[in-house]
C-alpha cells in the first residue's frame, strides 16, 4: 500500500490535498469524487475533476483524471488511464497501457487494452474488443469483434463512415448490417437530405468498408 500521497501528478499540491479512499486505500486528490461504493486500490489514483462512482473499480497503476467518469460495473486496472471528457460505464474493462482519453466511451461489455487508445468522440460498445496498438478515433463507432488493428474510418463529405464491426456500418447516427446498407443506401440518403452526387459518393465508401472487412477476414 502506497502510504504517501502523489503530490506529483497536481502542481502545487500538499499532502494534505489527497486522501485515501476508504474501499481500497488508493489516492483521491480533493477536488475528485469517489463513492463509497467504488473500488480504488492503493496504487491507484484519482484527480482533477474526475468522478468514481456506483460498483466501478481502479486498481492496479491505474489513473483517472481530468473530468473522466467511471461508473457502473467499469474496471480500470494495470497502468490503463482514463481522462479528458471520457466515460467508461456498464460493464467494460479498460486495462493493459490502454488510454481512453478526449470525448470518448467505453461502455457496455467493450474491452480496450494492450497500446490500444481511444479518443475523440469515438465510442467503443457492445462486445467490442480493442487491443495491441489499435486507435480507435474521430466519430468512429466499434460495437463487436476484437480489433488488434485500427479499425477503417472514411472522413465522407457529410459524415463520417466507420466500420462498426465486421459486419456492421455506421454513417452518422445509423448502424446498420452490410446487406442493409446495399439494399437501402440511396433511400437512407434521401431521408437525410444526401444529394444524388452524395449518395453515389457513400455507396462507394460503404462498398470500401466491405472489401475491407472481407480482407480482415481472409487473415484471420
Amino acid at each position: 500500500m502506497t502510504s504517501i500521497a502523489p503530490k506529483y501528478l497536481v502542481a502545487g499540491s500538499v499532502e494534505s490535498d489527497w486522501r485515501q479512499h476508504v474501499n481500497g486505500g488508493g489516492w483521491v486528490y480533493k477536488s475528485a469524487t469517489v463513492e463509497k461504493s467504488a473500488y480504488i486500490a492503493s496504487n491507484a489514483q484519482v484527480f482533477g475533476n474526475a468522478r468514481v462512482s456506483g460498483n466501478a473499480w481502479v486498481s492496479g497503476n491505474a489513473q483517472v483524471f481530468g473530468d473522466a467518469q467511471v461508473f457502473g460495473n467499469a474496471q480500470v486496472f494495470d497502468n490503463a488511464r482514463v481522462f479528458g471528457n471520457a466515460w467508461v460505464f456498464g460493464n467494460p474493462w479498460v486495462f493493459g497501457n490502454a488510454r481512453v482519453f478526449g470525448n470518448a466511451q467505453v461502455f457496455d461489455n467493450a474491452w480496450v487494452s494492450g497500446d490500444a487508445q481511444v479518443f475523440g468522440d469515438a465510442q467503443v460498445f457492445g462486445d467490442a474488443q480493442v487491443f495491441g496498438n489499435a486507435r480507435v478515433f474521430g466519430n468512429a463507432r466499434v460495437s463487436g469483434n476484437a480489433w488488434g488493428i485500427s479499425p477503417l474510418q472514411i472522413q465522407g463529405s457529410r459524415h463520417f463512415v466507420n466500420l462498426a464491426s465486421l459486419t456492421q456500418i455506421s454513417i452518422g447516427c445509423e448502424i446498420h448490417d452490410f446487406r442493409h446498407w446495399l439494399d437501402h443506401f440511396r433511400d437512407i440518403g434521401e431521408s437525410h437530405g444526401y444529394t444524388a452526387v452524395e449518395i453515389v459518393e457513400y455507396r462507394h465508401h460503404i462498398q470500401s468498408c466491405i472489401k475491407y472487412a472481407n480482407s480482415i477476414k481472409r487473415r484471420k
